[in-house]
């Protein structure tokens, strides 16, 4: 029982982990033993974010391609797979968004976020199927969004994509658990990274609002995903498959207002 959650001797592929939550994701899997391969599409970006993990012991690969791009996905799967090991744990992290009203956004802008959001999980998703069905066992874990959920004015291509990441999620994990892959999903609430920092000073009425919405009465910080994700690459959820675990602080568990004191 004590190596339920151990990683050691697997492989663990995270998109977009070059910076904010995937990178908190992907050192927690590492930390767990896991071999890390970390995707990205920025070179300058990589190779800053190789130092990060190297600065904590962490011996991270990095693959620059474009997970929207079929073809490219399946030579860097190949490459991956001949040069560190076939992968046991795919994290879909890569994604946009995009704050535009509905009756202004283009329709370029709509396809460009349900083509990053939600068409990239399936083809990455895809490009490692076969050979976890070949090894028959394998962990995919999609990086859904409370959007996943529920509405909010300015992001119609985004909840779009996050709620069908889910219905994703559901189905592919219905399809593969015969081949031992369990496919679920993380939806983050909000956390304080390097992107919500300008909002996250007092004062802010977005600050307010999300301190006032949450009943855990503050931003997640982005160590608070490393159990969620080991958890669902590692033994311990084995018989774990189609579910969204939300990691919110408790936002979505009510429509009430939290007590100040």
């Amino acid at each position: 029982m004590k190596n339920l959650f151990d990683l050691k001797g697997k492989v663990a592929l995270v998109t977009g982990a070059t910076h904010g939550l995937g990178m908190a994701m992907a050192k927690g899997l590492a930390q767990y033993g896991a071999t890390l391969v970390i995707n990205g599409h920025t070179p300058s970006k990589m190779e800053e974010a190789l130092k990060q993990y190297a600065a904590l012991g962490i011996d991270a690969k990095g693959y620059l391609f474009d997970v929207t791009d079929e073809k490219r996905v399946i030579e860097a799967i190949s490459k991956i797979e001949a040069e560190v090991g076939s992968i046991d744990i795919l994290v879909n992290n890569a994604g946009i968004i995009k704050r535009i009203p509905a009756e202004e956004m283009e329709i370029s802008d709509f396809r460009n976020v349900i083509d990053v959001d939600l068409v990239s999980p399936f083809i990455m998703s895809k490009s490692v199927s076969k050979s976890m069905m070949a090894k028959r066992g394998g962990k995919i874990i999609n990086i859904c969004s409370m959007m996943s959920e529920l509405g909010r004015d300015t992001l119609s291509a985004y909840a779009a994509a996050k709620g069908g990441l889910k219905m994703l999620t559901r189905n592919l994990a219905t399809e593969w658990a015969r081949h031992n892959i369990q496919v679920n999903g993380i939806g983050p609430g909000y956390f304080a990274t390097e992107q919500t920092s300008p909002i996250r000073f007092n004062g802010h009425p977005m600050n307010d609002f999300i301190i006032e919405r949450t009943p855990a009465g503050k931003w997640g910080d982005p160590d608070d995903l490393i159990g969620a994700v080991v958890f669902l690459s590692s033994k311990a959820s084995d018989f774990v498959n189609g579910q969204i675990l939300y990691v919110d602080g408790g936002i979505l568990a009510t429509i009430g207002k939290p007590r100040t004191a």
